[in-house]
């Protein structure tokens, strides 16, 4: 009887062992799904900016934001990821990537070796925005400098040098839902919408995550620790923010608070990114960051020492 019982929990371990595996596994999108067109270069470059490519990719200590080689530290509770060269160099960069390749990578989280990639590449919030869109980035990304080198590889202790277990997280905390419109809202709202909670991924860094690295979603906007662990992101709901919607605009601009402060640390980084899109896409992010309904943060350490 013990023998039968204890056949029937081994038979079950690698059942579930085996659909947990085939649950995990990294999902891409199939080149035929991308039917010929020419890329939008000048969307392309709107995108780009809009997603802080070069916030977090090009080559550090040099002031060209074009140059795509990476290498940049980003330490987290989980390890520390060195970003890499997505230049279109053929050998260190991404010049042999095909379309499908770089949109399983931006959509899924997938790279062109199948493996999983870290959530610390934004793609959680990438896989909201538009096909069409990621499209037109890739095509412009194509058309800047080929940066040689490659970053080192990630620091990160067991068990989260596992790639394979980033399946399980994004079973847990993935939502590949596609940004929709909300239609009682106006244009402009919904471009804010889509820009601040896809390719802006302004989430990623003022959301309060969990232990396993998921944002909270009850908190989401509400700010919380630094995932470089470097201070406290605020929150940007109207809990935490009442600057005016010209305010934040010109913020996103300038760089310049109401009071007179300028942004510091990775949003200095994000405003040589959002400086560069329009005056539109600027206003739009702020009517739609107006518009966040107040929302209590995690509460934030006593600076006692």
């Amino acid at each position: 009887m013990i023998r039968r019982v204890g056949l029937a929990v081994i038979a079950i371990a690698v059942v579930a062992g085996i659909a947990l595996w085939f649950l995990t596994a990294p999902a891409t999108i199939a080149a035929s799904a991308l039917p010929s067109r020419p890329a939008n270069l000048a969307n392309g470059k709107t995108v780009f900016d809009a997603a802080g490519c070069a916030s977090c990719h090009a080559t550090p200590n040099q002031d060209d934001r074009t140059r795509l080689g990476g290498g940049l530290a980003m330490p987290s509770p989980f390890g520390t990821f060195h970003v890499p060269n997505i230049s279109p160099d053929p050998k260190d960069g991404i010049g042999q990537w095909s379309e499908a390749e770089f949109v399983s990578a931006v959509m899924k989280g997938t790279s062109p070796d199948g493996a999983h990639l870290y959530p610390a590449f934004p793609y959680p919030s990438y896989a909201q925005a538009r096909l069409d869109d990621v499209r037109d980035l890739f095509g412009y990304i194509k058309t800047l400098p080929a940066v040689s080198g490659q970053a080192q590889p990630h620091e990160l202790p067991f068990p989260f040098s596992l790639r394979r277990a980033v399946g399980l997280w994004k079973l847990l905390f993935f939502d590949e839902t596609t940004f929709t419109p909300d239609p009682a809202q106006s244009a402009q709202w919904n471009r804010g919408a889509y820009l601040v909670n896809g390719f802006g991924h302004c989430a990623e860094c003022h959301s309060p995550r969990n232990f396993l690295g998921g944002i909270v979603t009850s908190q989401r906007f509400a700010g919380g620790p630094d995932p470089e662990g470097k201070g406290w992101v605020p929150n940007i709901t109207q809990k935490g923010l009442d600057w005016s919607e010209n305010d934040i605009a010109y913020f996103l601009e300038s760089g310049l608070t109401p009071e007179g402060d300028s942004a510091g640390g990775s949003m200095a980084r994000v405003i040589r990114n959002t400086s560069q899109l329009s005056a539109e896409d600027r206003t739009a992010i702020a009517v739609y960051v107006k518009s966040l309904p107040p929302v209590d943060g995690p509460p934030r350490p006593s600076n006692k020492n």
